[in-house]
């Protein structure tokens, strides 16, 4: 197992350069990584606590420790690598943290090099990244590594007969912080006892956002105190579903903003062209009576949590076909939130579904009954947004009880 896992790392890096001439995100992984330990040549004599994070959700689970961390331990520096462009490129600049970069590839000359050229003090892994050189690295060297928010299934490598390697690799970890009972009894099952059910850290995360001036004048404008549905995160499928209602069952007094997951010129002017209803986008709203329009498309990142505070309805992409985003930080605000009908992964998801704060529709005829139904009936409105509020509230915590550990070994 180990020689072909192996195998299959040094052939994904042969080929990954000449796929990146074709296509824009690979390209971004690859050029990326060729920054990672010129970057990392900052840390070689500095303390540090390294997080690594596949992306920008799992990001959101490691910051409210790194915000812990920044305030109670000012002597460590905070590294934070990433596997996906898609949230190195958001969070690239992200000021708490001394470097940021992507994760090399996982072979063991990376790993050995990129262990050997940071003073570690700590490394804490995020959610299900498991990266098996990387990890043995870290076991070999005997640095104290810890998984949080993390979350195990059954269908896993770990699990089955043959997946002794992978199995072998979990042994870096000292403690495993994680969101259900379920993977505690699973990683029981293979002998690991180390855990312990703390949560999810997204919870006291999307929390601290209430805290936060989420003001937005432009959004205010556009609003101009009409009913709003904020769809985030979305991608062609659900932008069918999404141009669909607006065009044919969308009221005048009813305002629609749209932030696609792919905000590429392409996409966003076939969006626009696509919408009969007067639409005006993000990037051109200078000069412009917002309240005018009716439909706003938002082709820029970083302002998303701050547009769902303006929301009465919010409708979360990815959950028709590519991966379902966030759904805590519109929950956070106490209103309804819409998705696809492909959340199983996503615990949260499940447990909204199952409360009835979070409605899952399939096709064209649930979404536009639903939307039609959450825009006519308030009191319906406010009662599914209040689960969402109540669950989120009953979520705290995870972030301190990972902190008490952290105090006890840093």
């Amino acid at each position: 197992m180990k020689f072909l896992y192996n195998f299959l790392v040094f052939i994904v890096s042969s080929i990954l350069p000449i796929i990146a001439l074709f296509n824009r995100k690979i390209k971004l992984f690859i050029n990326g990584r060729k920054q990672t330990f010129l970057k990392i040549e900052a840390l070689k004599n500095e303390e540090t606590i390294w997080f690594h994070v596949a992306s920008l959700g799992e990001f959101e689970q490691a910051r409210p420790i790194i915000e812990e961390l920044k305030s109670n331990f000012k002597q460590y520096k905070i590294l934070v690598t990433f596997f996906s462009p898609s949230g190195y490129e958001v969070r690239k600049n992200y000021d708490l943290a001394d470097v940021v970069c992507y994760l090399p590839l996982d072979s063991n000359a990376n790993a050995e090099r990129f262990i050997k050229n940071i003073h570690l003090k700590f490394a804490i892994f995020v959610k299900y990244e498991f990266w098996p050189n990387f990890l043995n690295e870290l076991y070999k060297n005997q640095i104290p590594t810890i998984l949080v928010s993390g979350i195990f299934r059954k269908n896993q490598l770990f699990f089955q007969f043959y997946g002794g390697y992978m199995r072998n690799s979990l042994k870096a970890f000292h403690h495993f912080f994680l969101q259900d009972e379920n993977s505690k009894k699973l990683l029981e099952s293979i002998d690991f006892k180390n855990s312990s059910v703390v949560g999810d850290t997204r919870f006291d995360r999307v929390s601290r956002i209430l805290n936060q001036d989420n003001s937005l004048d432009f959004i205010d404008e556009f609003k101009n105190n009409q009913y709003t549905i904020v769809a985030g995160s979305t991608w062609k499928e659900d932008e069918e579903l999404l141009v669909n209602y607006i065009n044919n069952i969308a009221l005048d007094d009813e305002k629609m903003i749209i932030a696609p997951h792919n905000i590429q010129n392409e996409a966003i002017v076939a969006l626009k062209k696509s919408i009969h209803k007067k639409t005006v986008l993000f990037s051109e709203k200078e000069g412009k009576n917002m309240a005018e329009y009716q439909v706003l498309i938002v082709d820029t990142i970083g302002i998303l949590t701050k547009i769902y505070a303006a929301a009465n309805v919010a409708y979360v992409g990815g959950g028709l076909k590519t991966g379902l985003h966030n759904i805590l930080e519109p929950a956070t605000f106490g209103i309804p939130v819409v998705i696809g009908n492909k959340f199983d992964k996503f615990k949260e998801a499940v447990d909204l579904v199952n409360l009835k704060g979070c409605i899952s529709i399939c096709n064209q005829n649930e979404f536009s009954s639903i939307f039609t139904k959450l825009k006519k009936e308030e009191d319906f409105r406010k009662s599914t947004g209040n689960i969402n509020k109540k669950y989120i509230q009953e979520h705290l915590g995870a972030t301190q009880k990972i902190m008490n550990y952290l105090k006890t070994q840093l």
